[in-house]
């Protein structure tokens, strides 16, 4: 399956760093939102967020995949909306990582919707750089 929503990162932060930010919760408020997370296949967890007058902020997870550190996978359920977001992790030449971002499942309702998947887009890029500054100030 194509992917609805496909980015690439480049981090100067080896690969460790970069996998602790995205699977320590205290790491993960600081980039994306308030969280229970917890690395471990099963585990159901929320992303909150401030809520809004279309939105009740918060984002229902359950954790798919963990493969330390190259694969982390979860479920990404809000706003009547159930898609899977999965990272992949792989180590620069330059000791860097390379972080690739991907997610799928956008009901072909929203995929109609045009904007909605444009908004995902943009809203990860931008926590993509909040992750970016997470990991200089590490």
């Amino acid at each position: 399956m194509k992917p609805d929503v496909s980015l690439d990162f480049q981090y100067k932060s080896s690969i460790d760093k970069v996998w602790n930010a995205l699977t320590d919760s205290e790491k993960l408020a600081k980039w994306i939102w308030d969280n229970d997370f917890k690395p471990l296949v099963g585990h159901k967890f929320q992303f909150r967020a401030v809520p809004n007058e279309w939105w009740n902020g918060i984002v229902e997870s359950e954790v798919l995949v963990v493969e330390e550190p190259h694969t982390l996978s979860y479920t990404w359920v809000s706003a009547g909306e159930a898609t899977t977001v999965t990272w992949t992790l792989k180590e620069s030449v330059d000791g860097g990582t390379n972080l690739h971002f991907e997610q799928t499942g956008f009901s072909e309702e929203t995929k109609a919707r045009q904007g909605a998947i444009e908004g995902a887009k943009y809203s990860w890029t931008k926590m993509g750089e909040e992750l970016e500054k997470l990991l200089a100030a590490l």
